[in-house]
């Protein structure tokens, strides 16, 4: 893992924490949260405050989200908005807590000059001895103030003030107003500047998990499923109809479908989708190379290309279904009839315009696993899993590319892959592209 770490690929944007000061503060928070405290003198912290180097000191990387559900934070700075969530359990906690940030931008930034905020994303559920009890997960609630609790105390002053403007005795009341002084010694004048965070709900329809292997649960759909990473014969019976497995490649093709999740890349629009199934295949012959004991150091796209002329024979059905699919593309070839018990399927397609792209996405990168820049993108767990067994050679090849390729303009490159841009103009002609719109992304699936 050093490759990665050196080029900034794992554990990179993450906020120091080096003053005295902001280090006792995070200690404030952390016994406040976990009743612990951390000996060192400076530290690396994620959107939720977790510390790579604060796990390995207590030899508890979930000391702040025991049991892998409702996950505490400790907020230093609202900086920690632009940071990753390490460790994710869930696929929506970085979300809720960069919107809870950003939508309490200005009150966390006044309260965090100050003091740490603490708090927990909570739900109905503290622990998930079985699968179903992922679907008692219906929404998550986010509770926080400062470890001296500034936030409640405001709270009381206010009901202070107000009663104090309301009755009619309220100046001749000593013990009401000194009251009120002492709170305000603490919170400041909550009449001009109030401290309040907004109470902020968020529904759980369709999330990830890593618990039991890996699930994703669509609920929120017209056809809902649950599709497993591992074997789903071990998950018992789940309240929902459908439980699908990755084996089950035609399953998830109709259940795609037939919730207007995802379209092919060649149907994309405002995309270059040759350059895009190009990179795909130069990934395909490099994890070919690896099983082959090729040595990959320094390899340019020429050198790859190179390696697919000389060893087409031997490489596998993904690169060649892909290869038939460029040439329609690009030269108008024969329209490729790809199937989805294809093993190039699911390289060819990437989520449509919906709320749950980033989830369809994330499940597309791990049915295709060998496309290694979008696997480090949408599903950043399993890439260091598989990464950890690859070659040197490989692991070489693949942290200079993403280093020298993706790092440098991170938006620009997803916006290129994912990115939906409005329909083009009409201009009285019929596309290939609604071709594809009428039968389905390769004829293979129908409604």
């Amino acid at each position: 893992m050093k490759r990665l770490i050196e080029r900034g690929l794992m554990f990179g944007n993450l906020i120091e924490v080096a003053s005295p000061a902001l280090i006792e503060r995070y200690n404030r928070a952390l016994e406040h949260l976990t009743g612990k405290r951390t000996a060192l003198e400076d530290l690396h912290i994620d959107i939720s405050g977790y510390s790579p180097e604060v796990g390995d000191e207590l030899g508890d990387h979930l000391y702040l989200n025991q049991n892998g559900v409702n996950r505490q934070f400790i907020l230093l700075t609202t900086e920690q908005k632009t940071a990753p969530l390490l460790g994710a359990k869930f696929s929506t906690s970085r979300g809720i807590l960069r919107q809870f940030i950003e939508e309490n931008e200005a009150q966390l930034f006044a309260l965090t000059a100050r003091d740490a905020v603490a708090g927990e994303l909570v739900n109905s559920v503290y622990a998930v001895e079985t699968p179903e009890r992922l679907f008692d997960i219906r929404k998550v609630v986010i509770e926080a103030d400062t470890t001296e609790g500034t936030v409640r105390q405001a709270e009381k002053l206010g009901a202070l003030v107000d009663r104090f403007q309301s009755e009619d005795d309220a100046w001749f009341d000593d013990v009401l107003i000194a009251e009120m002084i002492t709170m305000a010694k603490k919170t400041g004048d909550v009449t001009r500047n109030p401290v309040k965070l907004r109470q902020m709900e968020f529904e759980q329809q369709n999330f990830w998990t890593a618990h039991f292997g890996g699930l994703y649960l669509f609920r929120g759909m017209d056809h809902p499923a649950v599709i497993a990473s591992g074997d789903k014969t071990g998950l018992g019976k789940l309240p929902i109809k459908y439980t699908f497995d990755l084996n089950d490649r035609n399953q998830i093709a109709k259940f795609f479908e037939f919730n207007d999740l995802v379209e092919p890349i060649v149907k994309a629009r405002g995309i270059d989708a040759a350059a895009i199934l190009r990179q795909k295949m130069d990934f395909i012959v490099v994890d070919a190379a690896q099983e082959a004991g090729i040595d990959l150091s320094g390899a340019t796209r020429a050198d790859i290309r190179a390696l697919a002329r000389r060893y087409a024979g031997q490489l596998p059905e993904e690169f060649h279904g892909l290869q038939e699919l460029l040439h329609w593309a690009e030269d108008g070839g024969k329209w490729p009839r790809i199937t989805s018990d294809h093993p190039a399927y699911f390289y060819t397609l990437r989520a449509a315009d919906h709320a749950d792209r980033d989830l369809v996405n994330m499940l597309l990168s791990e049915l295709a696993p060998k496309d290694v820049r979008q696997l480090f993108i949408c599903h950043k767990e399993l890439f260091y899993r598989l990464y950890a067994g690859w070659s040197e050679t490989k692991k070489s090849y693949v942290a200079d590319f993403l280093h020298r390729e993706y790092q440098v303009d991170k938006v620009g490159t997803r916006k290129a892959l994912f990115g939906h841009d409005a329909p083009l103009a009409d201009d009285g002609t019929v596309p290939r592209e609604d071709l594809i719109e009428r039968v389905g992304p390769w004829g293979a699936v129908r409604r």
